[in-house]
């Protein structure tokens, strides 16, 4: 599980997770050290920098044809003020973030939530989409059946003001002991 980087700005936290969106942890790890590799000179690529990358640079980095076109539309963004500054963000709400950034291409609800927690260190976001959430949820309360978006909205409002809290301790719940058991009874019921 990723630590948060808040010294991050939002363009690079976004690239960075679109790039490792599906994939393992490892090969994302690969694929950004060879991009990195093509700005030897800096220690993230400018906005500028990618869209004047070719298309071959970047897909022999190991980005999907999906990826470059929404790392690119990241990186317009970023030009054109869609994507804020971190100072510009720290002062924006949650919704406003989200409403902004999934008007790119590529860019879901999710993935401005991970960029919430992990980049801007926000307390008060649980991805209710995030399978993980829900399977933590779900074995938590030893469900039948892995909770709905909705369901996972109403839960984390009884968390509010700390769903970020609860959404870490959510991740984590396979890890506890008797997960492997219950899973198996799940299964078979």
């Amino acid at each position: 599980m990723h630590q948060p980087e808040p010294a991050r700005e939002p363009y690079e936290a976004l690239v960075r997770a679109v790039a490792y969106q599906q994939l393992h942890a490892r090969a994302t790890d690969a694929i950004i050290g060879r991009f990195l590799d093509l700005y030897p000179e800096d220690a993230f690529p400018s906005p500028a920098q990618i869209l004047a990358s070719q298309f071959e640079e970047l897909r022999s980095c190991g980005f999907s044809t999906r990826k470059i076109s929404t790392i690119r539309s990241i990186a317009e963004g970023a030009l054109n003020g869609l994507v804020p500054t971190r100072d510009i963000a720290g002062e924006m709400s949650d919704d406003e973030l989200i409403a902004r950034l999934v008007a790119l291409p590529g860019i879901g609800r999710w993935t401005v939530e991970m960029l919430l927690i992990y980049t801007l260190d926000r307390i008060d976001v649980l991805p209710a989409d995030d399978f993980g959430v829900r399977e933590g949820y779900r074995f938590l309360k030893t469900l039948d059946t892995i909770p709905t978006r909705k369901a996972m909205e109403t839960v984390g409002m009884l968390c509010s003001p700390y769903r970020t809290v609860a959404s870490w301790y959510l991740w984590r719940a396979p890890s506890l002991p008797g997960y492997t058991k219950i899973k198996k009874r799940m299964k078979k019921g």
